[in-house]
């Protein structure tokens, strides 16, 4: 909890438990001094409390009077602090909020290479789960103001606003992101926020979601580098179940939820060696080191060779797949120092 909510949280506890106490006084007093009854105690408690002035409900003698003009002057001061303690909580609630978001903001404008991830439905969410796993740094673009408290709860950087302004971009820092993954449901908006990043951030790695094949051609078209169709990925993944259960029973089983359990790892050949002395797979003897296996080779130009022979000359800008038990992956990281 914010802790100028919780001061006056704090404050407001206390202002009521002493117009509790003040009550109480009030009803023992007029009870045992004036004899009144428990209600006629109460009602002339509260009427002086409150002075609205009303009159006595029988006449006060020398020491109810006495007692009265200490509850009333009690009264004021505690009413008083009361009614000024949560008036200052109801106005300073919007300035609460207000250091709240300029406190985020200040968070992401110190981000670089981070990001940015438009819409947080079940597509945006789940990149943001992964991403955290892999502790990257990442913002989230919401226009769903409703949509906020499950950002607060889930603890996600996060700017409320509409992807399609430039300005809102600008917030989440686009034009020094190192990726963009629209993720919204509609193809259409997905297609104004891929062509306002691009033109934002000339160098940034754009990932969408497409609902529809023929919205595929099109985000390309506009500057995405890569575009996903979840249905397409859903129904393949549920017939190839069919034709090689086995196969996929494994494939699913390849966990890269996170750096304390993954199976497999995309490592550039520049954090293996120095790449102005040219090594092969087999220089690098991966298997004897960590006991990571290379299952794939990803070429400068973005081409991929499935099962590299050893002798592959490994070339600058370009990086390897390995596979591995946990433990193995972890000391591959370890050995090389990879992030």
């Amino acid at each position: 909890m914010n802790p100028l909510i919780r001061f006056f949280r704090t404050k407001i506890y206390t202002a009521v438990f002493l117009l509790g106490i003040i009550l109480l006084i009030g009803v023992a007093g007029y009870k045992m001094i004036s004899g009144y009854s428990w209600v006629d105690a109460l009602y002339m408690t509260v009427i002086t409390m409150t002075t609205v002035g009303f009159g006595e409900v029988v006449p006060l003698n020398d020491t109810s009077k006495i007692f009265t003009i200490f509850l009333i002057l009690a009264s004021v001061v505690i009413v008083g602090y009361a009614l000024s303690i949560i008036t200052e909580y109801i106005l300073s609630k919007n300035d609460i909020e207000e250091l709240k978001y300029k406190k985020m903001q200040k968070q992401i404008d110190s981000y670089i290479n981070h990001i940015v991830i438009c819409g947080y439905g079940r597509n945006g969410k789940q990149a943001a789960r992964k991403l955290r796993a892999y502790n990257k740094q990442f913002i989230v673009i919401e226009k769903d103001k409703e949509v906020e408290e499950r950002l607060q709860l889930d603890d996600v950087p996060y700017v409320i606003g509409n992807a399609n302004e430039d300005e809102v971009l600008n917030m989440a820092g686009v034009d020094r992101a190192s990726c963009f993954i629209s993720a919204l449901p509609n193809d259409a908006d997905n297609l104004f926020v891929v062509l306002s990043a691009r033109q934002l951030n000339k160098s940034i790695s754009i990932i969408s979601r497409a609902s529809n094949e023929s919205s595929y051609e099109k985000l390309k078209f506009a500057g995405a580098n890569n575009v996903i169709l979840p249905d397409k990925i859903g129904g393949d993944h549920m017939a190839s179940l069919v034709v090689v259960p086995g196969l996929m029973e494994f494939i699913d089983n390849l966990s890269i939820v996170g750096k304390s359990n993954i199976n497999i790892e995309e490592v550039a050949v520049e954090k293996l060696y120095n790449t102005k002395e040219p090594k092969t797979i087999k220089d690098l003897d991966l298997r004897r080191k960590t006991g990571c296996t290379v299952i794939g080779y990803k070429n400068e130009n973005g081409e991929y060779i499935v099962n590299p022979e050893a002798e592959l000359r490994l070339a600058p800008n370009s990086k390897i797949i390995v596979l591995g038990r946990p433990e193995q992956i972890e000391a591959l990281n370890s050995e090389y120092d990879i992030d």
